[in-house]
């Protein structure tokens, strides 16, 4: 079983790292999920993630304050709101678009009441974010 987890946590921080140059690939919940799964089968790599210059603040601040910075809250929300624009141009039944809707909200709320970090308000833009 911590063969499986490995090759998950490692297929997670491979979808998290193209996340970082792809507009429209997620990094954070990729890497998120690489954490999970690295703490279930390898500690040199989960150690790795959250020292990563890149990676470790994203997850060290989800870890201690389950926070995500304003910079990856903003982009995941502009991609939601495509997201949705797109979904209610393309998809004909009424029903899928409002079941998309009601997850896209419920993802937007949570987004939305995410704390910023330590230190940080909402207007506040310092650091690496």
């Amino acid at each position: 079983m911590r063969r499986v987890w490995l090759g998950l946590a490692l297929m997670f921080v491979g979808l998290g790292s193209a996340g970082v140059v792809l507009p429209l690939v997620p990094t954070t919940p990729f890497l998120l999920l690489a954490a999970a799964c690295a703490s279930r089968s390898s500690p040199a790599l989960h150690a790795w993630l959250y020292s990563h210059p890149r990676f470790g603040p994203l997850l060290r601040d989800w870890r201690d304050h389950r926070a995500i910075r304003p910079r990856a809250k903003l982009t995941a929300l502009i991609l939601v709101a495509a997201s949705w624009v797109w979904m209610w141009i393309s998809v004909e039944p009424l029903y899928a678009r409002l079941g998309a809707t009601a997850v896209m909200a419920g993802v937007v709320l949570f987004l939305a009441t995410r704390p910023h970090g330590p230190g940080r308000d909402s207007g506040h833009r310092g650091g690496n974010e």
